[in-house]
């Protein structure tokens, strides 16, 4: 198929767009000289940046009516031959419908978050496999790619200047080797508490020596305060960072302690090795990728206080509460180990 021509619509969130990069490269291995277009939303434009399995990233504007006239022009003028929506809601399924290619691949109604958006599909592609990945991965094969990729795709790339600002922000603050605590996870049930992890780190930094950075988002500063002052004497360290800094901090660490969120998906992509804690989610669906040749991770979930559910509840929920510091300081121990 020389002539093809393929939107890919993942408009967010950072640790879902990541799950779909390995379906853009076994796309790209497909089908080498086709265009593929992604569209996103602008706030994630730049984890696409630089990707050599993508021809161009279009930022879906949709601040004004003008701005999203102008997006679905773009679109249209660009005569995709196949649209592929990996978010299954009605604002990724409405601009794939729109943009005009005659063939539109999405999940049925019986997976789409808002199941009525399978009817904007011509193609509607039972998911294969547990993993999130594994799932896109099967969009992408319905669309003419080999869905069991030998070796998972993740082009990630820090900018120079990204790399600079780190090593000033650790030098500033007299850090060299440091591991990476991320409090934060957009639902208060899926997170761990700050006190807790400020204790981990309390019990890391007498044992070993070791330090943290925390990683922290918009709305999340009172979390990494909590994290600092339940550490004690020898606190870790706040850097507020953006997207492109982010990835240069992550890829540097030696290993990220999180909850199920973007930053533990992130860290994981770039190689990081990863203590990943789960409570309501699903780590074999929502957990760091265990693709071929992936870089090891440890998942602490407790089976007999968790329930799987993805309702986004507004406090810390038991499945969470029942993960003890002395779990993860544990799983540290065993990661660290395997590492050397």
């Amino acid at each position: 198929m020389p002539d093809a021509r393929f939107l890919l619509v993942r408009l967010g969130s950072l640790g879902d767009v990541i799950h779909a990069l390995p379906a853009a490269s076994a796309l790209r291995d497909a089908f080498p000289g086709a265009r593929i277009d992604w569209l996103v939303e602008p706030q994630w434009h730049r984890l696409l940046e630089g990707n050599p399995d993508l021809t161009e990233i279009i930022s879906l504007e949709k601040k004004s009516a003008a701005g999203l006239v102008t997006t679905i022009r773009k679109l249209r003028a660009a005569n995709y031959t196949c649209a592929v929506d990996f978010q299954g809601l009605y604002k990724s399924a409405l601009p794939a419908f729109a943009s005009g290619a005659p063939r539109r691949i999405g999940f049925p109604s019986t997976y789409a978050r808002e199941g009525f958006v399978s009817f904007l599909y011509t193609d509607r592609i039972n998911p294969r496999g547990a993993h999130k990945v594994d799932h896109n991965l099967t969009l992408a094969e319905a669309a003419g790619a080999d869905a069991r990729p030998s070796s998972p795709r993740f082009p990630l790339t820090p900018r120079p200047e990204d790399e600079k600002q780190v090593t000033q922000e650790l030098a500033r603050n007299n850090i060299a080797d440091f591991y990476v605590l991320n409090p934060g996870g957009g639902w208060r049930s899926k997170c761990w508490p700050p006190e807790r992890f400020g204790e981990l780190h309390h019990r890391l930094a007498v044992q070993h020596g070791w330090r943290a950075v925390i990683s922290f988002g918009p709305g999340e500063e009172k979390l990494a305060q909590e994290l600092i002052s339940a550490a004690g004497s020898r606190p870790p360290i706040a850097i507020p960072l953006g997207l492109g800094p982010l990835m240069a901090l992550l890829r540097r660490a030696k290993f990220v302690v999180s909850a199920d969120t973007g930053p533990v998906h992130l860290a994981s992509a770039l190689g990081t090795p990863v203590v990943g804690l789960y409570g309501p989610t699903d780590p074999a669906r929502n957990g760091p990728y265990a693709g071929p040749n992936q870089i090891q991770s440890i998942v602490i979930r407790n089976p007999g206080k968790s329930e799987t559910t993805y309702r986004r509840g507004a406090s810390y929920s038991s499945p969470m509460l029942s993960i003890t510091v002395d779990q993860v300081a544990d799983a540290v121990a065993r990661l660290v180990s395997a590492k050397t």
